[in-house]
């Protein structure tokens, strides 16, 4: 790669804003861009930037003190490609083994299968699924919405796949349906959704987040969760192609299906 002048990044960027039509945001120093990113402290990211190991638009920028615009930037550390992301928000195919812990205890931490730079954005799950449970997992660094998907209030629905010991029956659907009263709890618990899609696997959508929930709902029908699988998170489903253990970050698409906007 060829190193890019900054006067001739500045004109490029320049005339990709006009041609977008962006909103006039404040550009940023590359080395802060970097920093915030994760990839180190200020001086660290200098060094990066100063040994030709960051590109931006394909070509490499020597210069750490070059202003950007971040509105849909993408620059390149080491090869790999990283879109300018004010937050750090994403989805995970969970795979089973992992725990949902920023200070896992017993099992490797689900953060461990992100890249460094993201871990070091404090990115954290939202919500928790067992270790023994695989699926739709939602991770960011954006406290809204984290909180926006946690609350109780919001009945944000989650789509889970079950599979079960014993054969279902429309028996312990209705049950599921109508509310089951789980230990601890004062008042019967309903699912907002429940069917059966084979002899052994059923499909219920919860809009609660109660600890081990699916397992003590379907427990409290005379039956027991072997596997469990978590499909959708309110509108988003986890896509076909997303293999275990892969991540993408979500797009402005995808936050919609949330029911998320700023």
């Amino acid at each position: 790669m060829l190193t890019l002048s900054v006067a001739r990044l500045r004109a490029q960027l320049s005339r990709v804003t006009k041609l977008w039509g962006r909103v006039n945001i404040p550009p940023m120093q590359l080395e802060r861009i970097l920093q915030k990113h994760g990839f180190g402290s200020r001086r660290e990211c200098r060094g990066l930037i100063r040994r030709d190991r960051v590109a931006v638009n394909g070509q490499v920028c020597d210069d750490p003190f070059v202003e950007l615009d971040t509105e849909g930037l993408v620059f390149t550390v080491d090869g790999v490609d990283w879109p300018y992301a004010e937050f750090a928000t994403l989805m995970l195919h969970k795979p089973a083994g992992y725990e949902c812990s920023r200070k896992p205890k017993h099992h490797a931490g689900v953060l461990e299968l992100l890249p460094i730079p993201l871990r070091e954005r404090d990115v954290q799950p939202i919500g928790r699924l067992d270790e023994d449970t695989t699926g739709l997992l939602l991770i960011t660094n954006d406290g809204q919405l984290n909180h926006q998907l946690s609350s109780a209030k919001r009945k944000v629905p989650k789509v889970y796949l079950a599979t079960t010991k014993h054969p279902l029956d429309q028996a312990q659907i209705d049950q599921l349906l109508a509310g089951v009263l789980l230990a601890d709890e004062y008042e019967p618990i309903s699912a907002a959704a429940a069917e059966i899609v084979g002899e052994k696997l059923l499909r219920l959508t919860l809009t609660e987040g109660k600890y081990h929930q699916v397992k003590r709902m379907v427990a409290a029908v005379s039956n027991r969760v072997e596997a469990l699988h978590r499909e959708a998170v309110g509108e988003l489903t986890l896509p076909p192609d997303l293999k275990p253990g892969e991540w993408r970050w979500l797009s402005a698409a995808d936050l919609q299906k949330l029911g998320y906007s700023k």
